[in-house]
């Protein structure tokens, strides 16, 4: 076993410091060139507050259930 030193934010959810062997891997850091600006929120769902946008309509959808499809025009302007 090996015990880790981790951020706060995986302090606060109650992450367990330490971890078996078999569980460790290298760590191979971002290439900040290819993906800039990534924050842990943006990876990690660690269970806490989500962000919320504003929805300004939806304007079309397809599908039904789990397989449902929306496309959304967000009060910021983008449509997804």
């Amino acid at each position: 076993n090996f015990k880790l030193e981790l951020p706060s934010e995986l302090k606060s959810k109650g992450v367990h410091p330490m971890f078996h062997a078999s569980l460790l891997r290298v760590h191979i850091p971002n290439d900040d060139r290819r993906f800039p600006g990534r924050s842990a929120d943006q990876v990690l769902n660690l269970g806490g507050p989500q962000n919320e946008f504003e929805v300004s309509e939806i304007t079309e959808h397809s599908g039904a259930g789990r397989e449902a499809l929306f496309k959304v025009n967000w009060k910021s302007g983008d449509s997804t």
